[in-house]
Formats: C-alpha cells, sequence, structure tokens
C-alpha cells in the first residue's frame, strides 16, 4: 500500500529539522512580513515550529492512506483511498459504516443543445481509481499556508449566501427561487477561467440549495465550479461542493476537507481541474450539476455530469435541511477584499468576465435551470427572481427558450469606468 505523502514521516534528523525550520522562516518572513511590520510584531521562531507541528498532524488526519496514487495534468496529487477509509467515516454518526447504495433518481426532463459539449474532470482522461475506491485531492502544507489560519482552512467564511446589499465583500449576480417545498436542484453551468486578482479573493459559480433563517441556523449545500488561488494554489477552475448547518460558522468545509460529505464515485475527484474550458467567441462547454433528496433516506445525493453519481451529504448534518429546501439560487459570486478598505473595486472577474449581455460565446450562463418537488421529479422553474447586488461590476439577464429552458447570462469584469 503507497503511503499518501512521504513528508508525513516523523523527521528525526536534527539537520532535517532545521534545513526544514529554516525554509518554513524564509517562506513566512517572505510572505507576511508586511503584516509583521505593520502590527509591529515579532518573528517568534517557537510558535511557527509548534505551527509547523500542529500542520502536519492535521495533514496525517486528512490525507488518508493511498492503495494508488496519480499525478494529474495540472499537478495534482490523485490518492485512490478505500472507500470506508474516506474522511466522512471519522464522523461520529458515521463510524463503522459504508457507503450507501445509489438511490433513486429524480424522473428526468432534459433539454440539449447541440452547441455546446460537456466538460469534465482532465486527469480522468487517462486513469481512474480502482473499484471499491475513491479519488482524493492530496492535501499538502502549502495548501494550508496559504490560508490566513489554520481554523479559515478549508472553509468560507460568513455572508456565503447572498440575500440582502449590506454585505460588503462577497458580491453575487443570482437567479433563485423561493416560497415553495424543494427537494432538489438542476442546471449545465458554462465553465470559465476567470481571473482572480488576490490570493484571499475567489470567483464561482455553482447552485445552492438553502434552508433556515439567513442567521446562524442557514443550512446549505453547494455545487459548481471555482477558481480559488488561496485553496488551490492556481488560476483553475475546479469543480467543488461545500455545506454548512449553522451559517458558515463552525460546521462545514469545501469537499472532503472534513468529515461530511460521503463519495461513491472513483472517477471524480473533488476539487480537481475542469478541462476543456469556454473561450471568447470559441466553443462552449459547461458541466450538469444536480442536487436532490432520496424520498427513502432523506439524504441529499450529488450528480457530476452525464449521470455521474457522485455521493451524498447525511441528512443528519442538517437541521432545517433534515425535511426540504425553502429556497434554490443559482449563479456567481466572487470576494472583493478591497471592500473594507475604500480603495478601487477588485478586478477579479465573474464567469468569463464579460458582462450579461454579450451573450452566447461571451458570457457565461446557466441553462436547464429546473427544481425538484415533492414527487421526486424535475420541472422547470415557474418565478425565477434575478439580484445584481453591484450591478455595474456584475450583472445578469434571464430568458427562456426551447433549447435552453429557463437560463440566464451573468457575470463581468469587476472593476471598469462604472465599477471604479
Amino acid at each position: 500500500m503507497a503511503s499518501s505523502s512521504k513528508s508525513h514521516k516523523t523527521i528525526n534528523n536534527p539537520i532535517i529539522i532545521i534545513s526544514t525550520f529554516v525554509a518554513f522562516f524564509i517562506f513566512v518572513a517572505s510572505s507576511s512580513a508586511s503584516v509583521v511590520l505593520s502590527n509591529n510584531q515579532t518573528f517568534r521562531p517557537h510558535e511557527e515550529l509548534q505551527k509547523l507541528k500542529r500542520i502536519r498532524s492535521y495533514l496525517r488526519k486528512i490525507n488518508k492512506p493511498a492503495v494508488k496514487t496519480i499525478k494529474s495534468s495540472y499537478g495534482d496529487l490523485i490518492d485512490c483511498v478505500q472507500s470506508h477509509l474516506q474522511p466522512a467515516f471519522d464522523h461520529p454518526q458515521l463510524k463503522g459504516q459504508k457507503p450507501l447504495e445509489a438511490p433513486e433518481r429524480p424522473k428526468r426532463n432534459d433539454l440539449n443543445d447541440d452547441s455546446v459539449t460537456e466538460s469534465l474532470e482532465s486527469w480522468t482522461y487517462h486513469e481512474s481509481c480502482p473499484q471499491g475506491s475513491i479519488p482524493i485531492r492530496r492535501t499538502t502544507e502549502k495548501d494550508v499556508l496559504r490560508a490566513s489560519s489554520m481554523r479559515r482552512f478549508g472553509k468560507k467564511i460568513k455572508r456565503g449566501v447572498q440575500r440582502d446589499t449590506m454585505s460588503t465583500d462577497h458580491e453575487h449576480a443570482v437567479g433563485f427561487v423561493n416560497g415553495e417545498e424543494y427537494y432538489g436542484a438542476k442546471a449545465s453551468i458554462n465553465v470559465w477561467s476567470p481571473l482572480v486578482t488576490d490570493q484571499y479573493e475567489f470567483s464561482l459559480s455553482q447552485l445552492w440549495v438553502i434552508s433556515g433563517t439567513f442567521g446562524n441556523d442557514l443550512n446549505t449545500i453547494e455545487a459548481g465550479w471555482q477558481v480559488s488561488p488561496e485553496l488551490y494554489g492556481d488560476n483553475y477552475p475546479r469543480f467543488f461542493t461545500y455545506w454548512t448547518s449553522d451559517a458558515y460558522q463552525a460546521t462545514g468545509c469545501y469537499n472532503l476537507l472534513c468529515s461530511g460529505f460521503v463519495q461513491i464515485n472513483n472517477k471524480i475527484a473533488i476539487g480537481a481541474a475542469i478541462s476543456p474550458r469556454s473561450s471568447n467567441t470559441g466553443r462552449q462547454f459547461d458541466i450538469g450539476i444536480m442536487i436532490w433528496k432520496d424520498p427513502k433516506h432523506g439524504h441529499w445525493w450529488l450528480e457530476f455530469g452525464a449521470g455521474l453519481l457522485v455521493g451524498y451529504w447525511p441528512s443528519f448534518l442538517f437541521s432545517h435541511l433534515q425535511s426540504h429546501a425553502s429556497m434554490i439560487q443559482f449563479g456567481g459570486e466572487i470576494v472583493n477584499t478591497r471592500s473594507s478598505t475604500g480603495g478601487y473595486h477588485t478586478s477579479t472577474q465573474m464567469g468569463s468576465g464579460n458582462f450579461a449581455d454579450q451573450g452566447f460565446g461571451k458570457a457565461s450562463y446557466f441553462r436547464n435551470l429546473q427544481v425538484v418537488d415533492g414527487d421526486n421529479s424535475l420541472i422547470p422553474l415557474s418565478n425565477l427572481h434575478l439580484l445584481a447586488d453591484h450591478p455595474n461590476c456584475y450583472d445578469i439577464r434571464a430568458g427562456k427558450n426551447n433549447a435552453w429552458g429557463n437560463y440566464f447570462y451573468y457575470g463581468g469584469p469587476g472593476r471598469n469606468s462604472k465599477c471604479p
């Protein structure tokens, strides 16, 4: 059995310890010098060494033993982990269990369009994990060190869902439905590589399954694609998931970075890069995302692409979502770190970086928007509401036709003459 990472072994050689510490000192000093100087703080070697030990302890916990390791063309190490040893089964309510069998899928009402091609994860073009195992993107020391703190690593901060214009650093262009009981949602999402101009910013396009109030009891399940230099160390769009049961405070995480989501698929690595991507006036590529509640067991299942069942969020993770969702939201979100400084607006792009009125081939889109009803059937939307909280920076326009059903274009460049 292959080790999950050589760097996780205990190092007893004093020379190696010193050289590792010196490299770590240089990294911290170079990346944090401005913070140290502005706050008049002193670098403390003992504290930084303790931090490194805590990171390595965390990595030993999160990176499970691999039966096979695959290196992707984007530099990721994909560990094939036996499915019953994945992080989900560290949860007290899942210990000793195995993944469930596939549930009954919602009755489908899919639309197709010949002008669009499905996009998938690039690493799967050549290899996949053995049956009985699941692919997990290996977390490294560099991944954790990029986060502003260990506590924040793998987590969103508050205000990840937009419902009021008082939210400052998270900006949205979304379509949503509410006022009924929802048991899932589906959409095809155009994939691009938007520019993200700051390490602590991101640009994502996703669907949200939401219940509870927009206070401390908010429950959400989220999936789509994102560009996040802080989380992944690059600017590639990646397939991702998220969940929380307390408004992004203590519960939940991205992907498989905590116990919760149970994966069953041996071909999809959550957090892996998506390829190919759409280009201006070139070919358009999108991914299908469907989330729905299994009527038999009550768990929330995730499907990626054309029928690839990824896994499920156990219902016990949630309070309000144990019964149903009260809102479904589709669209884009970015983080604008400059909002608190009063300076220029960020140039981080949403979607393709073009405004909605640019249309097909230039603007990013969501198409075939549907929700799952109480009979486990996919039905078209009937009351889609649109919201762009900074329309001069990022906007949204909706439509409907026979090829795409309910759809919308959205996005924008961020800073421009009307968004200074």
